[in-house]
C-alpha cells in the first residue's frame, strides 16, 4: 500500500470540506466503544507467533539492515510492528497462528517507510517498496509446520540432535 499525495481536485475537495465546516475540527462518529476496542486488542495477543515464524521476522528485518540499497534498515521498533501486524492479519483471516505468508503479506507495508535509502536510489527515484521487495526474496521462507500452536514453546526452543549426533 502506498498512500502518496491526493490528486489536485481531491486537494481541493479537502479545502472545500473544511470551509464548509468553518472550523478545524472534524466530527467523528465511533464504530467500536471502549470495551469492545480493548477485547480486539487483546485478541490480537492471543495469536501465536513461533519460533519459526518469529525468527524469519527477525532475518526479514535483517535483511533490511544488509540491504546494499539501504543506508539506514528497520530497527528493532519494525520487528516488533511486523510482528503486530502479522498477528492481526491473522486474526482477520480467522486463525489462531501466524503463518509465513502472513508475515510476507503486511512486510512491505509495515517496513518499506521505515527504510533510508542510499541517496543515489532517491535521485533515480526507486521506490522504498521495491527495496523491501528485493528484502523479502533474498530471507528463505520456512516451510516446517511448526507454525500451528499445538507445538509446545517448550519444545520449540528445545534443540533438536543433528542427523550426525543420532
Amino acid at each position: 500500500m502506498r498512500v502518496g499525495y491526493p490528486s489536485p481536485e481531491y486537494e481541493w475537495d479537502i479545502l472545500a470540506r473544511r470551509l464548509e465546516r468553518r472550523e478545524d475540527e472534524a466530527e467523528l462518529q465511533p464504530v467500536v466503544d471502549r470495551e469492545e476496542l480493548i477485547g480486539l486488542q487483546r485478541s490480537v495477543e492471543d495469536v501465536h507467533v513461533s519460533e519459526v515464524v518469529g525468527r524469519c521476522i527477525v532475518a526479514l528485518v535483517a535483511a533490511t539492515r544488509e540491504s546494499p540499497s539501504v543506508q539506514m534498515g528497520a530497527s528493532p521498533r519494525g520487528t516488533l510492528a511486523l510482528m503486530k501486524l502479522s498477528r492481526v492479519r491473522t486474526l482477520l483471516d480467522g486463525r489462531d497462528f501466524v503463518v509465513p505468508d502472513d508475515v510476507k503479506a503486511v512486510a512491505v507495508p509495515a517496513l518499506a517507510h521505515r527504510l533510508a535509502l542510499r541517496p543515489e536510489l532517491w535521485v533515480q527515484r526507486v521506490p522504498a517498496e521495491d527495496v523491501m521487495r528485493d528484502c523479502m526474496n533474498s530471507v528463505p521462507v520456512p516451510t516446517t509446520p511448526a507454525t500451528a500452536p499445538a507445538q509446545s514453546a517448550a519444545s520449540e526452543r528445545s534443540p533438536q540432535p543433528r542427523s550426525d549426533q543420532e
